[in-house]
């Protein structure tokens, strides 16, 4: 009887330390998650800026934000990252301002608002579209029939591949060979012939473009998008810009026109105003250390780092822009 009321009593204690460590998880969802000592970034591709950049930041968060351990995970971007920190499997994330824009209002891959909050504006993406030459392309609605790399799934990449394929007049599910593929993927493609063309949304110089671009030389071309800016204006906003990318930034022979958008990095609404600060005082006090990561880091501004709308500025953020 005693050894019963013995084995009695271990299954009530299991039961009941199991019941505890769900509390705990549970718990950790909401505002107590910030305080268990670690926080996460959702980076982007390995061989992209976000991914650079977001391991040089964890870096300089877990030698300047005490009690916390900080880490960077690669992941494909955009608006899987959006959606990572929305169920709290992340803390911190680089995103496109469109994806962004789509997430607080409830449009594109997003069928509600989304609970985000935005650090600040960072630096801006550049819309890379690249081509074998002996795939004869020379603008987007030449891809038609043609195997095309968007970029990984729920990325910004593929947000605005499928964008810019629409403003061109083409059916991504049908007009092309559409591959879903990361940018290591993608160039390694290009690089065998298995693809004929790519997508790619990301800082200058984008590690796995210039890989891309060294190695096979003229065998690559930029394929100009800029002609396609009004269409996307008109459906989107103003969020799409026109830029270059300069023929010497990868070696290329010529300019080519293309399409710009910033990044912003984002946090849960549920993040408290104290971290979400000192996370943004960190960024910006530790710019220079940042941009020994990646040059892209200079680029970041104080005074376009407000500028997040419609994605609203965190509290704590804005505690830290508008000064003591």
């Amino acid at each position: 009887m005693r050894s019963v009321t013995r084995i009695g009593a271990i299954v009530v204690s299991l039961v009941l330390g199991l019941t505890a460590c769900g509390g705990e998880r549970q718990s950790l969802a909401g505002g107590d998650r910030y305080k268990n000592g670690r926080l996460s970034i959702a980076t982007g591709n390995t061989t992209g800026v976000y991914y650079q950049l977001g391991g040089g930041y964890a870096d300089l968060l877990s030698k300047n934000l005490p009690d916390y351990q900080v880490t960077a995970e690669a992941t494909g971007a955009s608006v899987e990252n959006i959606q990572r920190v929305v169920r709290g499997d992340s803390d911190i994330a680089f995103t496109l301002a469109d994806a962004a824009s789509d997430a607080a209002t409830g449009k594109g891959a997003f069928s509600s608002p989304q609970p985000i909050r935005a650090l600040a504006r960072i630096y801006t993406n550049y819309t890379h579209v690249i081509a074998r030459t002996d795939a004869n392309i020379h603008s987007v609605a030449d891809m038609k029939g043609k195997r095309v790399s968007i970029g990984s799934p729920n990325s910004g990449t593929e947000n605005i591949a499928l964008r810019l394929l629409e403003a061109a007049g083409l059916d991504p599910a049908s007009d092309i060979d559409k591959q879903s593929l990361s940018l290591p993927e993608t160039v390694q493609g290009v690089k065998d012939g298995t693809i004929d063309a790519l997508f790619w949304s990301g800082g200058l110089p984008t590690g796995g473009i210039t890989d891309l671009t060294t190695t096979l030389k003229e065998e690559v071309v930029f394929v100009p998008i800029d002609d396609l800016l009004p269409k996307l204006q008109a459906k989107y906003g103003p969020t799409y810009q026109a830029s270059t990318l300069k023929k010497e930034l990868y070696g290329t022979s010529a300019d080519a026109g293309t399409i710009i958008v910033p990044n912003l990095l984002i946090v849960s609404e549920k993040m408290p105003a104290e971290l979400a600060g000192e996370l943004t005082r960190i960024l910006f006090e530790r710019q220079a250390d940042l941009a020994k990561v990646h040059p892209e880091a200079n680029n970041i501004s104080r005074d376009n780092a407000p500028k997040t709308e419609p994605v609203i500025l965190h509290d704590g953020a804005r505690k830290y822009f508008e000064g003591p």
